[in-house]
């Protein structure tokens, strides 16, 4: 039996869906779980029921500090080898964000599964489109960021959820393959050029203290944030492969549009 974790996130619900899709059995695991799914809470290891599960798409609970991270990774790495998992898919971050504020995390991870004695899979997923575009700021003017002229290999999350689901269903062919999955690179002003509005870079330092005055944050969302700005603003995230479109045989959904299409829906009346 497959597993996926986080199976209320958008990636992981997505990829069961491209698993139902394709006719391959898979549950879906969740720390509130509904239709279903079975618990699992990276936080409570008494819930890290794997039994049956052959092969488990661990979907990164990124969303919080490095050690607790690595903390949960680390139980659900110990109940897979405890309960018998065969293979191990983790999403992971792309190869070229090793400069970002929260790839620690990952290639930790990385590190963990490998030496842990399962058959694995690791997928390097680039930065989502859908994100690229939410980071964009509407003004009077048009948008505004402090990309520059920076480019990102955005990548849509379907896409993503297809190339989980592509090597879930068949681990075997994938075994001890690292897969670096990008899309094609793409820039703030390209986003804004689809839109028909201007796009105004702003500086490192102001951003960062719009960042730090912004009370829905918690504390790690600034740094991780600016480190993405930094690294798009100075060419780290604009590397590209072919990894992705081989997994799924056939073009990439279009980045471009999906940024777009992201920041139009910030657009200030756009709901």
């Amino acid at each position: 039996m497959i597993m996926v974790t986080g199976a209320n996130g958008q990636l992981a619900s997505r990829t069961l869906q491209e698993l139902a899709e394709r006719k391959v059995p898979a549950l879906g695991g969740s720390r509130s779980p509904a239709d279903g799914r079975r618990r699992i809470d990276f936080d409570d290891p008494a819930t890290l029921d794997l039994t049956a599960v052959s092969t488990l798409v661990l979907v990164s609970a990124g969303y919080a500090e490095d050690d607790q991270v690595i903390a949960r990774h680390r139980a659900v790495l110990d109940a897979a080898v405890r309960d018998g998992v065969g293979h191990m898919v983790y999403t992971s971050l792309t190869s070229g964000g090793d400069h970002l504020g929260f790839a620690l995390a990952h290639r930790t991870t990385e590190q963990m599964i490998k030496a842990s004695g399962l058959g694995w899979t690791i997928l390097r997923n680039g930065l989502y489109a859908e994100l690229f575009g939410a980071l964009l700021t509407w003004t009077a003017d048009g948008l505004e960021s402090a990309f520059g002229k920076g480019a990102l290999s955005a990548v849509a999350r379907v896409d993503l959820a297809a190339a989980a689901a592509v090597v879930a269903g068949n681990p075997a062919a994938h075994a001890g393959t690292t897969y670096d999955l990008v899309g094609e690179p793409i820039t703030a002003t390209d986003i804004a050029e689809n839109l028909a509005v201007a796009h105004r870079t702003i500086g490192l330092g102001e951003y960062r203290a719009r960042l730090l005055a912004d009370d829905a944050l918690l504390p790690f969302q600034p740094p991780m944030l600016a480190s993405i700005a930094t690294s798009v603003r100075h060419g780290f995230l604009g590397n590209t492969t072919s990894d992705l479109v081989q997994l799924l045989g056939r073009p990439l959904t279009d980045s471009l549009t999906v940024a777009a299409d992201a920041a139009a829906a910030m657009r200030p009346g756009a709901r």
